[in-house]
This record gives structure tokens, C-alpha cells and sequence, in this order.
């Protein structure tokens, strides 16, 4: 690889060359290095484009990388992802998708991935999301992550775009049964004209089933963000959904929570603000040195960290 896909491996998956564990990295729109190990095997999807994942169970705190990079204009590529993860594992998976893009035509990449979670077994899944590139061609990403938790399994979301993406669409929908819980963080930045839709669907079927959802979000220039939740609690479950965003300039950000509860002990929180950087925290900061974009910036990195 040159150093243009190198440095997408570094920003989205932290790695300068091979990677410990399991991987499988993927480029342009085909796989191009691969790792299995005895307790993780990564098989080719022979119907479509993509890979399933086997965790054996009982597997302990090992590490799953499978980035993704893209530095040809105009290409369109769609991965289909399948996670197995065995009884009582415990793994980290780390995702994302990288693109460079110097030309006019718009790069895409949809990854659709699916986690189904055995009883007792937990997942920690990092996403980064990243785009660079002087041409005038969008990098456009829209990852959907759907989630099934048996009794007991616990999966844990980070969800990080960390700048460059044009456009995205983010779905991340969740069915939990019993004793299961499902955490997600997301970290989000737009600028210029770019555009953010994020979308959460958590289904609480089983007893004492739970969800956290937190999404932090900044919207600077033109930009435009959009926030969808929905959890439904079908029994005595609890599901809390936090959105908060930091908006400047004529950007926009719209948050649309939905909460439906089917069962008297369901409870269910959605919690939701928008403003602009409060005054007080620029004078603080400014008092100490800073000048108004410094301390601005100081600001945004602070509540994005």
C-alpha cells in the first residue's frame, strides 16, 4: 500500500501495519489482506459482497479489525458484513472507512453490518468515519449497523466521523431480550455545505433490557445535521437517549426523538439541546489567553472528546 492508504488505515483504525488478531482489510471494493485466527475464522460471503465473522465462544479480549479505504474516484461500493459472536466472548471489533478522493466524481461506500450476540457474550465496536481529498467529488458514506442481543449480551458502540465526509446516512437499529444492553456513542462534525443524517430504532422485548444512547454533534458554516430516534419498550426494560449539539454560523441541526412505551415499567428518557457555545465559556478561555477561535475550537474539541 502507499502512503495515502496508510495514513486512511491510521485516521480510521489507529494501525501502521498489520494488525494483532483477526483482520480483514478492504480496498477500492475488494478484500485485499486477511488474518484468521483459532478462535476467529472470517469467511467470504459467496452471494454477495462482504464477509461473516465466527467468534467462538468463551474467546477472550481479542481484537477484530476491518477497515476500510477507498482512493478510487467514482466508485461505488456496498459490503455486506455478518458478526457471530459465540457464548460468553468477549471481543473488540474495530470498523470505519477511509476515503481519498482527488477527482470530480463521487466516492461511496454503504457498509451494512450485522452483530447477532449469543448469551453472555459482549462486543466493543469502534466505527471512525473519514474523507479527504482535493477534488470536487463528495465522499459519501452511509453505514447501517443492525444489532440482535440474546439473554445477558452486552454490545457497546463508539461511532466517530471525524471530518471530510460530505454526506452520510447513519441507521443503527437494536432488538434486545432479556438482561441485554445496548450502549452507543456517537461523536459527529459537519461543515461547509455537508450533510448528517442519524437515525436510532432500539426494540426493548426482553425484561430488563437497556439502551443508552448518547449522540454529541457539532454543525459549523452551511451545514446541515438531522437526528431520528425511536425506542420502543415492550415490557419492564429502561431506555435513555441523549442528543446534544453545538451549532454556528447558518448551520442547522433538527432532533426528532420518539419514545414509545408498550408496558407501565417500561421507562424511557429522551433528553435533547441545541445552542450555540455559551458566552461565559468563551470569556473564561479568553481571559487566559485565548483569542475567540482559539477558544472556540478549544470548546468543540472538548465536548467532541
Amino acid at each position: 500500500m502507499d502512503n495515502i492508504e496508510l495514513e486512511l488505515l491510521k485516521q480510521i483504525a489507529d494501525i501502521n501495519e498489520a494488525p494483532n488478531g483477526a483482520y480483514n482489510i478492504r480496498k477500492n471494493g475488494q478484500g485485499i489482506e486477511r488474518k484468521v485466527t483459532q478462535n476467529v475464522n472470517i469467511v467470504t460471503k459467496e452471494d454477495k459482497q462482504g464477509i461473516d465473522v465466527f467468534v467462538k465462544e468463551n474467546t477472550k479480549y481479542e481484537f477484530i479489525h476491518i477497515p476500510v479505504i477507498i482512493t478510487e474516484s467514482g466508485l461505488n461500493d456496498v459490503v455486506y458484513n455478518d458478526f457471530y459472536i459465540g457464548k460468553n466472548a468477549d471481543v473488540v471489533i474495530i470498523a470505519g472507512c477511509g476515503i481519498h478522493n482527488d477527482h470530480h466524481k463521487d466516492s461511496q461506500h454503504d457498509g451494512i453490518h450485522r452483530f447477532f450476540l449469543s448469551e453472555g457474550a459482549k462486543v466493543k465496536y469502534i466505527e471512525k468515519h473519514y474523507g479527504e481529498g482535493k477534488g470536487t467529488g463528495k465522499r459519501i458514506l452511509n453505514p447501517v449497523t443492525e444489532v440482535t442481543l440474546k439473554k445477558g449480551s452486552y454490545l457497546k458502540m463508539e461511532s466517530v466521523q471525524i471530518k471530510g465526509v460530505d454526506s452520510t446516512i447513519r441507521v443503527t437499529k437494536g432488538v434486545l431480550e432479556e438482561d441485554s444492553n445496548l450502549v452507543v456513542s456517537e461523536k459527529i462534525m459537519t461543515h461547509g455545505n455537508q450533510f448528517a443524517k442519524t437515525e436510532f430504532e432500539v426494540e426493548l422485548n426482553g425484561e430488563n433490557a437497556s439502551t443508552h444512547v448518547t449522540s454529541r454533534s457539532v454543525a459549523v458554516d452551511k451545514s446541515v445535521q438531522e437526528f431520528k430516534s425511536k425506542i420502543t419498550g415492550n415490557t419492564k426494560c429502561f431506555g435513555h437517549v441523549e442528543c446534544d449539539a453545538i451549532i454556528k454560523d447558518k448551520a442547522k441541526v433538527i432532533a426528532i426523538p420518539e419514545i414509545v412505551a408498550n408496558n407501565v415499567e417500561a421507562n424511557l428518557i429522551h433528553e435533547a439541546a441545541i445552542g450555540k457555545i455559551a458566552g461565559e465559556q468563551l470569556t473564561k478561555l479568553m481571559t487566559l489567553g485565548l483569542n475567540e477561535k482559539e477558544a472556540e475550537e478549544q470548546i468543540i474539541k472538548g465536548f467532541l472528546k
